[in-house]
């Protein structure tokens, strides 16, 4: 079968040197060369996410795992946590929040919007929260959070930490964990890092794991960062559990790649491809859910033009040779959910729109054939020699 372009919110496509790196020989937790190479790594999950003096935590599991982790470790029954919610992965924080009995208050935004920065502010004057939960780039909407502007808010609120989560996020949009405020940052592999599933990766700041300490004995065992904390500080010197071995020789290549390419060079990347993208559907009829300012560089949630129905046209889409996503929740039916993320190229981003066009003609849609291609291939020409849009 001809392989298809995964042009979902992730996993992401695979760059080979990735898949070489995860087939590497299997060798012990505790081999020298591993050690090394957990060492690095650690080191470059804190390069990307430019902080100094966080802790950084890889742990087998996924960007779930990361987000229960990030408030056992932050709160205990009956603390209060204020969520920041922009769609479905904003309301998974309420939903693990509640499995362990703090008490939870939300701010959410019809999806496709945001909490507007004053009602943030407005919420902490009134009460004391423990902590307050921010989702960077929900996946289910494709709006991107201020979190600058929240960061600065709570400055003004030591008792209150702010966990943001950056697994739509992080490796391809601007992350400054230290500049921001952010105490506790988290993500999995596999959208804008490149890398197969199977690893969340926290960073802890120092308030943080203050905090941790603060609470003594919390209710769990395998996500307390201070049994992990020794291993992660020295690696190879303790032992807690079995790393992923080759997991972590795939995220250590996929950082590299990050690294190589430069931060600034790939926010620009993924700032450029997802102009070109959302440019080119709104030619084809397309709309994109949230408005331009707030609108993410690793996803597009795309609005369904009148008369195209949202299974039939997904399902000849990825006949054609393109895999999108479909809604969540409330969205179900009315959109498909496009990412462009990662280690993507140009290649695919002109190939995606013009078997999405071809799709569009499948339906005898009205729309004029390479429009949406010609809009995206003018971005992407404009942006190379330096034009502003």
């Amino acid at each position: 079968m001809k392989k298809k372009l995964m042009m979902i919110p992730g996993p992401t496509p695979v760059e080979q040197s990735i898949l070489d790196a995860l087939s590497k020989e299997t060798v012990s937790h505790l081999d020298p060369e591993l050690v090394k190479t957990l060492k690095e790594t650690l080191q470059d999950l804190k390069t990307i996410v430019m902080t100094e003096q966080g802790q950084p935590f890889i742990i087998p599991g996924t960007g779930t795992l990361a987000m229960e982790t990030a408030l056992v470790n932050a709160l205990k029954k009956g603390d209060r946590l204020l969520v920041i919610s922009h769609g479905f992965f904003g309301d998974r924080f309420v939903e693990i929040a509640r499995a362990y009995d703090f008490e939870v208050e939300v701010l959410a935004s019809q999806w496709g919007k945001i909490v507007e920065v004053e009602k943030i502010t407005q919420k902490l004057k009134e009460k004391k929260f423990s902590a307050l939960t921010l989702t960077h780039v929900d996946t289910s909407t494709g709006v991107c959070a201020p979190v600058i502007e929240v960061g600065e808010i709570l400055k003004k609120y030591s008792e209150t930490l702010f966990i943001v989560d950056g697994v739509c996020a992080m490796g391809g949009i601007e992350e400054r964990m230290d500049d921001w405020g952010i105490d506790i940052l988290f993500a999995g592999n596999q959208k804008a890092i490149g890398v197969p599933p199977g690893l969340a990766n926290l960073l802890f700041s120092q308030r943080a794991l203050e905090r941790r300490n603060s609470l003594g004995k919390i209710f769990a065992y395998y996500m307390d960062i201070n049994r992990w904390l020794p291993i992660m500080r020295e690696p190879g010197e303790r032992y807690f559990a079995t790393h992923a071995v080759n997991m972590v020789n795939a995220l250590h290549q996929g950082l590299k790649i990050i690294l190589e390419e430069g931060l600034e060079e790939r926010f620009r990347r993924h700032q450029k491809f997802a102009l070109a993208f959302q440019t080119g559907l709104e030619e084809l009829g397309f709309s994109i859910l949230p408005s331009q300012e707030i609108r993410a560089n690793t996803v597009s949630t795309v609005v369904y033009p009148s008369g195209i129905e949202d299974l039939p046209f997904r399902e000849k889409l990825y006949q054609n040779g393109v895999l999108v996503s479909e809604g969540k929740g409330v969205l179900a039916g009315k959109v498909f959910r496009l990412g462009h993320m990662g280690n993507i190229t140009e290649n695919e981003v002109i190939m995606t729109l013009s078997i999405i066009e071809k799709t569009l003609s499948d339906f005898n849609y009205n729309f004029k054939m390479g429009a949406g291609v010609g809009a995206a291939e003018n971005i992407l020409w404009n942006v190379k020699k330096g034009a502003r849009h």
